[in-house]
């Protein structure tokens, strides 16, 4: 009878100018994890990952701190900001070598760290993904909570199925981390791309509490561009509504032209200026927002056809914790039963 091991786990922690809520976080992971540890449910050298976005204040001087007080602490700093998708894209490439289990969750813990024992238990129950779920918007402004409904509504309608209500606190095995990894984009749209793994998953649920301090990092400028990442990553639907708007306006066209043919063989006089001037108008318009549409697939094909790298990284404190203990087993062979 073979003797099954623990799992490694990683705690992964995008942070950007998160030095206000840094030091709170860091002992109600720690402890987490620690607990953990003690109950002998993940390995003695499991850590917690923060990964710097660039920040400008003392956040990365906070994590060296961390880290020199507890050896569960480690980081990744990046040479400049390059967004929460790809912190967490980095901070997964990173700790994949290395880990069986992998959760991500934002710095302000508005999402309840608390489940992550129970996502660890889900994944010795055999679950390679374990997604942490809002059961409860009330703490949203009717603005957000709407736009958010509205998303997902369109999302779904254009054919990309998300989990709703689900961002990025979730728990995934080795192989879900190596086969995510294996989706090179330049814009990441990460709760679009897991649910399309496809291996064994479930949902925890819980209510997200308010920010205990600092300021969101995701004001409508940057949920804007989230949305947008997500239609133009995962659907053409955004062109078919060009085509069929552009067809529509050619039969319209058409029909019109016949009304003034008829109109004119019957004697009958029309002004012509205000309803031109509105067509051309109307059409402009329509070419525009078509050729913008085109545009940004065009752009994101370009962008992508460069191969620049998704990011640099400047400091690595974690792969360093690990270089010099690497098992002779290769870790992808350490995965839970």
């Amino acid at each position: 009878m073979s003797i099954k091991k623990l799992p490694r786990l990683t705690i992964v922690v995008p942070c950007y100018n998160e030095e206000a809520v840094l030091p709170s976080s860091s002992k109600t992971l720690g402890k987490i994890l620690t607990k953990l540890i003690a109950n002998q449910q993940v390995t003695t050298d499991s850590k917690i990952l923060f990964v710097d976005d660039g920040s400008h204040d003392r956040t990365w001087e906070i994590i060296q701190d961390l880290q020199s007080e507890n050896a569960l602490f480690t980081g990744l700093k990046f040479s400049r900001n390059y967004g929460q998708e790809v912190a967490l894209m980095a901070g997964l490439k990173t700790a994949a070598p290395f880990s069986d289990l992998t959760v991500t969750i934002d710095a302000d813990l508005q999402d309840n760290p608390y489940l992550i024992p129970t996502m660890v238990q889900q994944a010795a129950d055999g679950f390679d993904i374990v997604y942490g779920v809002r059961n409860d918007r009330s703490t949203d402004t009717w603005f957000k909570r709407t736009t958010a409904e509205r998303f997902y509504w369109l999302m779904n309608k254009i054919g990309v199925h998300l989990i709703p209500n689900h961002a990025d606190f979730r728990m995934m095995s080795h192989r879900a981390v190596e086969a995510l990894l294996e989706y090179h984009e330049s814009d990441p749209f990460i709760r679009g791309i897991v649910p399309q793994l496809g291996f064994p998953s479930t949902k925890l649920f819980y209510k997200r509490q308010p920010r205990k301090a600092g300021v969101s990092k995701y004001p409508l400028s940057k949920m804007l561009k989230l949305a947008l990442d997500g239609v133009f990553s995962f659907s053409l639907a955004p062109i078919r509504a060009v085509l069929y708007a552009g067809s529509a306006i050619s039969i319209a066209s058409v029909v019109a032209f016949l009304w003034l043919g008829i109109q004119a063989l019957r004697g009958v006089a029309l002004s012509g200026f205000d309803p031109v001037m509105a067509s051309l108008w109307f059409l402009g318009g329509a070419q525009l927002i078509a050729l913008s549409i085109v545009g940004e697939y065009v752009g994101r094909t370009f962008k992508q056809s460069k191969h620049r790298p998704e990011f640099i990284i400047q400091t690595d404190t974690y792969s360093n914790e690990f270089v010099h203990q690497m098992d002779e087993e290769p870790r992808y062979q350490r995965q839970l039963s």
